[in-house]
């Protein structure tokens, strides 16, 4: 009833399982040693996998469509750094003894997920903070867990006061789509066969697919003179790269899209069972104050900003819009598309629409892209006020867009 996907329940599980019965049974305590280095692998092959196979749209249109749900995004995701590292820089570091840092780990958290947090894990022991990864993902599960149950009690606010009118709930189901199975007359296709299996398996390929353009990002990597910075946005790049030769060759008919996104999916749901079950409680409970206050802020930053902005920045369909951007910046993408099945079962808006052209242009730069991957060097290097002052500047930048916005469609109205 709670919509939590089954990879954090499993993650939760492996996490009892290592932490109590590790006390009594060794071969149980050993076993996160091997789990623990999944997720920074896996986040390559995640975003290596994020616009291969996808067909080029028209930029215009893109730009057209996206633009005010990319400005939502953005000022929530550079809303998290102004609160993360407002509340470290200026609170934590004095009464709880955390390095300023420990600001970054609300947005790493939330809008990059347990994947960003397990990519950037070189990046944190580049710095000497191993604790920075536990810490992590112990935010990713917090925000994964209220992006659902808080998004689900947002739904049911705006269905009682005639926001939406389409909202399956949980009653509404059938028994099927409770427990989360398709029945066997409406199995949709997991991909098309690109690739005849007598000369070589089309999931072999496709995961060969991915592992030229995770080699094209590794190279890339060599290449980047900022010590401690992560491969995986490189690998996105790598991506790029192979899609971007593989049309001009004419040959990008050999990948499909679908494919790709159940590889990226299986590689979330290994990534986060793995990432979820290896969290030390020991870090976490040396540091659980100061954790409790960034989540708690940062939960109540993203719910005030959508429910705020998204009435304002929307001409139509608001609360879909805005919802969706909801589960994405404290969950995963997933999230965000389950909130906006539950409010558009049938995409009877645009929001649909929308929320993925907008990750085109948001997800290359944060929610682990260049600026999450970049931002805690730099916190580091330059120091956290100087971040801070830049991430303020980035989200008065974004506000004034949704000013514009605002009276754009205010000024239509009339």
């Amino acid at each position: 009833k709670l919509y939590l996907p089954s990879s954090v329940i499993g993650g939760l599980l492996g996490l009892v399982v290592f932490t109590v019965c590790g006390r009594w049974f060794p071969f149980f305590s050993e076993l996160p040693a091997g789990a623990s280095k999944c997720p920074g692998f896996l986040i390559n092959v995640i975003f290596a996998t994020l616009f291969l196979g996808m067909a080029t749209p028209n930029f215009g249109k893109v730009v057209r469509l996206a633009f005010p749900q990319l400005c939502l995004g953005q000022i929530i995701a550079w809303g998290q750094y102004v609160v993360g590292l407002g509340l470290a820089g200026f609170v934590f570091v004095k009464l709880f003894g955390v390095p300023a840092a420990f600001g970054n780990l609300l947005e790493i958290g939330f809008e990059g997920g347990h994947g960003t947090v397990g990519g950037m894990a070189q990046t944190f022991r580049h710095y000497n903070w191993e604790a920075g990864i536990q810490l992590g993902f112990t935010v990713a599960t917090f925000g994964m867990v209220v992006g659902i149950v808080a998004g689900m009690a947002l739904v049911q606010w705006a269905y009682r006061r005639g926001i939406v009118s389409q909202v399956r709930t949980f009653s509404d189901r059938r028994l099927n789509e409770r427990i989360g199975v398709h029945l066997r007359s409406s199995r949709p296709s997991a991909g098309r066969q690109t690739v005849a299996s007598d000369s070589i398996d089309s999931l072999a390929w496709h995961l060969a697919v991915v592992g030229v353009s995770m080699f094209i990002g590794w190279g890339l990597w060599h290449l980047v003179p900022v010590k401690g910075f992560p491969l995986f946005p490189l690998c996105m790049i790598g991506g790029i790269i192979l899609q971007v030769v593989a049309k001009w060759l004419r040959k990008d008919l050999l990948i499909d899209r679908i494919q790709m996104e159940r590889i990226s999916g299986a590689a979330l749901d290994f990534l986060v069972v793995s990432a979820v079950s290896t969290i030390r409680l020991d870090v976490v409970a040396a540091n659980w104050m100061p954790l409790v206050i960034l989540c708690v802020s940062g939960a109540a930053w993203s719910i005030a900003a959508v429910m705020f902005i998204g009435p304002r920045i929307f001409r139509d369909n608001w609360f879909e819009r805005s919802i969706a951007e909801f589960g994405q910046a404290t969950g995963v993408t997933a999230t965000g598309l389950l909130l906006l099945r539950t409010v558009d079962p049938e995409n009877r808006t645009p929001a649909a629409m929308s929320f993925g052209y907008k990750q085109l242009l948001h997800e290359p730069i944060m929610g682990g892209g260049i600026w999450t991957a970049l931002a805690l060097t730099l916190v580091y290097e330059w120091g956290w006020f100087k971040v801070f002052v830049l991430s303020s500047a980035m989200l008065i930048l974004w506000l004034i867009c949704m000013i514009v916005l605002w009276y754009n469609n205010t000024r239509k109205k009339l």
